[in-house]
């Protein structure tokens, strides 16, 4: 059960270039190894995306409640938002509810939004005092009154922040987006020869944002379930059996390692590649 751009080319823009130090909720949780496998700060990625998959799974193996293991994830989506903070990275989206979970019972569906109003309402102050900017990937207009309410306030609130970028993919289709920036352009009527990728990336939920650099979900399923669709044209793909509770930031920190080892050549040679 799942939890749940850009300057290609370019250098981000000034008000990213320097975040200021976490404070206390968002101290790090574990220290980094001083040892070979310490990350190298100039082969993190700038925008990390996950599908947060498998807190039912975690759950039932342990002979609790659906709900136990939500309440699970929500306390390891904030251990790898403080973990992405401390480690500077700047662009963090977190799939969070897809418009295929509506399918879902009710009652789960409707935990899945309180323990989001709630988060909003623990987490707001530390996300302000930590630079962390929070927006939504999403049709925040179909959410149910507190959660859209909840959202806006804290998107609102958070506006100016420039530490780091937290985004929600909430009510959210990869298709859908793509969809939606199509009719966009031809609401302002874009001719064919005017419909570029500038164009259409402007009219997407990530637009001003780079595309997710890796991509990770957890729970051992092997695809992206209508992630980000367009944007993850070139991400790198990793994907773990933890279950979503259990993904740490030690083990985001090995999803990193093994990202920094990859080879992005956007389908030019090795030779080419500087």
């Amino acid at each position: 059960s799942r939890m749940k751009g850009p300057f290609p080319g370019k250098a981000p823009p000034a008000r990213f270039a320097r975040a200021p130090s976490p404070s206390t909720f968002f101290a790090r949780l574990s220290p980094m190894p001083d040892s070979p496998h310490s990350l190298d700060p100039s082969a993190l990625p700038a925008h990390v995306a996950i599908i947060m998959d498998g807190n039912g799974r975690w759950a039932q193996e342990r002979g609790l409640s659906r709900s136990e293991g939500h309440k699970a994830g929500v306390r390891a989506a904030k251990a790898i938002v403080t973990e992405c903070r401390t480690l500077g990275i700047r662009h963090l989206t977190l799939y969070t509810f897809s418009q295929e979970n509506w399918g879902r019972p009710r009652d789960e569906v409707s935990l899945l939004f309180q323990l989001l109003v709630r988060f909003l309402g623990d987490e707001l102050s530390s996300m302000e005092k930590n630079g962390i900017c929070l927006r939504v990937f999403g049709d925040v207009d179909g959410l149910p009154l507190a959660a859209r309410t909840a959202l806006r306030h804290a998107m609102n609130r958070t506006a100016r922040c420039e530490g780091m970028i937290v985004n929600l993919a909430l009510n959210y289709s990869g298709r859908e987006e793509i969809l939606r920036a199509a009719r966009l352009l031809m609401e302002k009527g874009v001719r064919p020869d005017g419909v570029t990728e500038e164009a259409f990336r402007a009219c997407l939920y990530s637009a001003g944002q780079p595309d997710p650099d890796l991509l990770i979900r957890t729970s051992g399923e092997l695809r992206i379930s209508n992630y980000l669709t367009f944007q993850s044209a070139y991400s790198e793909l990793y994907f773990t059996s933890t279950y979503w509770p259990d993904f740490t930031p030690e083990e985001l920190r090995k999803a990193l390692r093994d990202y920094a080892g990859r080879s992005r050549r956007f389908g030019l040679t090795q030779e080419q590649i500087p």
